[in-house]
């Protein structure tokens, strides 16, 4: 069963910085990904937007090994900012798994 969390889409929407919405899927950050991540970041952003929760549970260790090099956001099309949408997913699930601030 997939559960959606409107709540998780809304704070996400509302992050600032957060542009996953102009991302078109075209597949250039997966094709430059060094770790070779198949579907790291533009999965995981649909997934957010979405509010799919439990399937962006699912990718805590892809989120938190991203080496946030760049290679993905230095080529995209839609400059959308890759390390940036990172970061805020890193924090959210910081303070929402982990009760970290």
């Amino acid at each position: 069963m997939i559960r959606v969390s409107s709540e998780l889409a809304a704070r996400m929407k509302e992050a600032e910085g957060f542009n996953a919405g102009a991302c078109f899927h075209c597949g250039t950050c997966t094709a430059l990904c060094p770790l070779g991540y198949e579907v790291l970041p533009r999965k995981l952003f649909r997934e957010v937007m979405l509010g799919l929760e439990d399937r962006v549970r699912a990718s805590i260790p892809q989120i938190f090994s991203c080496l946030l090099c760049r290679m993905c956001e230095e080529n995209c099309p839609s400059d959308v900012h890759i390390a940036e949408n990172i970061r805020t997913l890193r924090c959210l699930i910081n303070r929402q798994e982990f009760g970290l601030k």
